[in-house]
């Protein structure tokens, strides 16, 4: 597992504790009822610790899967 998506991985743990890791990769915003607004919010704040990049606040509704938040992580990185 590359880096990048480990890392991840752990940050969508932080937010989302109750989800097994196994099933965090296919995580979205319309399969996950705890993805709301406020975790998203939460979660971007949890990356950008993590990755020490600044994440555009105005983005927050692009970002609705694992999948994206991961290539907007690797473009900003």
């Amino acid at each position: 597992m590359d880096n990048t998506r480990s890392r991840l991985i752990d940050c969508f743990r932080t937010v989302f504790p109750d989800v097994p890791e196994q099933q965090i990769p296919a995580l979205s915003t319309e399969n996950t009822a705890a993805w709301d607004s406020i975790a998203a919010i939460t979660l971007l704040n949890v990356i950008e610790e993590e990755f020490q990049i600044p994440l555009d606040v105005g983005e927050i509704a692009t970002l609705n899967s694992f999948e994206e938040v991961r290539a907007y992580v690797e473009r900003r990185s």
